[in-house]
């Protein structure tokens, strides 16, 4: 029933899987084969809609409880004088209490598995002999409440996970040639054809096909500015559409998308343990023998001096005084509490070993294509010639430009939705465009194939902020130079400022030419830069960096992953993010949002500093009653108040860093600043 909490414990013998989304293997029957999947699905359909019952209701504290209510009952009877049935009513606290610990402190022995539980059932025992019976029933009590609030400490930290899958809807419709058809969600299957409504939640991953809303992916991504989405977007699993309809075709099956990968990666990430839980583990497991060789020798030496009963009193209150229990739980109930709270803001860590190294982080280097920057060139800024606006100049080269494929195009198109009819359209790699509009020659390309004439100094002005250049001529006179960048986030700058403020050092990384790179830099706030970096530059500027001080990498494309995976700890940005980026990532933000990282930093410095405290209250615990217990200094009845009191603590204390991740300020929306780019017009 409850869970042992220390080295040997019966965890060590099940996966941390929480039946959300991760299936273990299937039983087996005597001859080998496995068991029906209906009997699985069945109890995974169980596990995944379980869900935690206030405390009153928990039957895992119903002997605890009742341990205690007869334990008081008993000392009150005795203090009344009824010595007899004291004894009965403190003998039967004793028994609901150690039924909760006994019997499996009893198995694993028969393994040939020590645990704390078998200290607390020798002592028990022991007590009991020396007719301290009222002392063994407030160990049991004490002990087995204690474990009780540590399962519920744990199922409450893994709650989170649950809540996450909640997301997803229990049914998905689909569009099929009969008609629409509901079926369940787990059911969808890549390709089929979603229809979500007004207010639906996404069953699964997918690309818009038809239709155009907005979707609410606050839950998943941690970002509360709703998405615009319309035919060729990407949307994913538990997003909650707005007012419009879509038509949605699945790009995961329902049971294995992003949503139940973020579950699948947490649950592996509480099940990897690091630094300071192998350090508590390394403790702990070497504790328990050693605590019953020093009992053992305790009790001896009562034999030595003619006092047994005095020595072997002793002896059964030092098992109890050196039992690690609250060691050995110091830091696995944080790091469940912290890795489950962090994946509810967006943030998905993979093991306990990078959510400690998160919090030793003193140096971030960041690629800027799609990590600092949009990855979306747009029109920044536009300079015209006398006798020309700013809309017929980008209504001209959008007329050419909707017939390219280059990557520029799409920028200026987007600022013109509805381009002119264009004839004889000629493209010419390297240069540009040419072509008629309204009877009227028109060139668009680049400024050495366009002279700028009046505009050139406007023109280098562009290039110096690390804008591309793209000079629109009409009848082969300059009308227009358009400024062209990938613009930084909005929040990009923010973030560096924070990351700043908590003495974090940052780099840019960027495979882009130095003036872009520079430019750049200087409006997001970053003083250290490194330009026309290949995958493999990237890799050795982090390696070296890391030698020197933890060091994070934040990327989010396939040339990054190289430098994801030698930094200490390696974060992948953004559910669009290629999936070598999150595969080498020991970090991975299912937002986009940079003000996440220095808000996931703090949060993993906060968890850092919990575990340790853990450790040292732990480890003083144990070092205080030890000689006061081998002394006679504090009784059987005291060590376990004492005892089971610090590992309530040790528990409460744990669980503060599931507290902490605070929702970010809205941010102006990226559209307002595509209409209304920088303009001047030259007189």
């Amino acid at each position: 029933m409850s869970r042992e909490c220390c080295g040997g414990d019966e965890a060590e013998d099940r996966p941390v899987l929480l039946g959300l989304g991760v299936r273990p293997p299937a039983p087996t029957s005597g001859d080998g084969t496995a068991q029906s999947r209906a009997d699985s699905d069945e109890h995974d359909e169980h596990d995944e809609h379980d869900e935690l019952a206030p405390w009153w209701r928990d039957r895992a504290l119903l002997l605890p409880a009742v341990s205690g209510v007869l334990l008081a009952v008993g000392y009150g009877l005795e203090w009344s004088g009824l010595e007899v049935p004291a004894r009965v009513v403190q003998a039967a606290s004793l028994v609901a209490g150690a039924w909760t610990f006994v019997p499996g402190a009893l198995r694993r022995l028969l393994r040939g598995r020590l645990g704390v539980g078998l200290l607390m059932t020798i002592a028990a025992i022991g007590a009991v002999v020396l007719g301290h019976v009222g002392e063994a029933a407030a160990l049991a009590f004490l002990f087995s409440i204690a474990e009780a609030l540590e399962d519920r400490a744990m199922d409450r930290a893994k709650h989170g996970l649950r809540a996450l899958l909640a997301l997803m809807p229990e049914t998905a419709r689909l569009s099929r040639l009969s008609g629409e058809v509901e079926v369940p969600a787990t059911q969808v299957r890549e390709l089929d054809l979603l229809v979500v409504r007004a207010g639906e939640r996404l069953a699964t991953d997918g690309v818009v096909t038809e239709g155009r809303s907005s979707l609410d992916t606050s839950a998943i991504t941690g970002e509360s500015i709703p998405v615009e989405v319309g035919p060729g977007d990407a949307v994913p699993a538990g997003a909650v559409n707005g007012t419009g309809a879509l038509l949605v075709e699945a790009t995961a099956d329902g049971r294995d998308n992003s949503l139940t990968t973020i579950v699948r990666l947490v649950e592996e990430a509480q099940a990897r343990k690091g630094e300071r839980a192998r350090l508590a583990d390394r403790i702990a497991r070497p504790l328990v023998p050693i605590v019953l060789v020093v009992a053992a020798l305790v009790a001896a030496w009562g034999l030595v001096v003619g006092e047994p009963g005095l020595w072997v009193q002793r002896a059964l209150v030092v098992l109890v005084a050196a039992s690690p229990c609250a060691l050995a739980i110091a830091v696995p109930v944080t790091v469940i509490s912290a890795i489950g709270a962090a994946s509810r803001f967006g943030m998905v860590i993979k093991s306990g070993a990078a959510f400690e190294e998160l919090g030793t982080v003193r140096a971030v280097a960041i690629d800027k294509t799609g990590t600092l920057t949009r990855n979306r060139p747009e029109v920044v800024e536009t300079v015209t010639a006398p006798g020309t606006t700013r809309e017929q100049a980008l209504a001209l080269a959008a007329a050419l430009e909707a017939r390219s494929t280059h990557p520029l195009a799409a920028a200026i198109l987007a600022t013109t939705p509805v381009p002119a009819r264009a004839d004889d359209v000629q493209g010419l790699p390297g240069r540009g465009l040419q072509g008629t509009v309204d009877g009227r020659r028109v060139r668009v390309g680049t400024t050495r194939w366009i002279d700028p004439g009046e505009l050139a100094g406007s023109a280098a002005a562009l290039e110096e902020k690390g804008m591309t250049v793209v000079v629109v001529a009409v009848d082969d006179a300059p009308a227009a130079v358009l400024g062209i960048r990938d613009e930084l986030r909005p929040e990009a700058a923010e973030a560096v400022r924070h990351l700043a403020a908590d003495g974090v050092a940052v780099t840019m990384l960027t495979g882009d030419n130095e003036r872009t790179a520079l430019a750049l830099a200087r409006e997001a706030g970053i003083d250290e830069v490194r330009a026309a970096q290949l995958p493999q530059d990237k890799e050795r500027a982090v390696r070296e960096s890391a030698q020197r001080v933890p060091t994070a990498m934040i990327g989010d494309g396939v040339n990054d992953a190289p430098a994801l995976a030698a930094a200490s700890v390696g974060i992948a940005m953004g559910v669009g993010g290629s999936a070598a980026a999150v595969e080498s990532a020991d970090v991975a933000f299912t937002g986009t949002d940079l003000r996440l990282v220095p808000q996931g930093l703090a949060h993993a410095r906060r968890g850092r500093r919990i575990m340790t405290g853990n450790i040292v209250l732990a480890l003083a615990i144990i070092v205080v009653l030890f000689p006061l217990a081998l002394f006679g200094v504090l009784g059987l009845a005291g060590v376990v108040l004492v005892h089971e009191v610090a590992e309530v603590v040790v528990i409460l204390n744990g669980l503060r860093a599931a507290r902490g991740a605070r929702a970010l300020p809205v941010l102006p929306r990226p559209e307002a600043r595509l209409m209304e780019p920088a303009a001047r017009t030259t007189s």
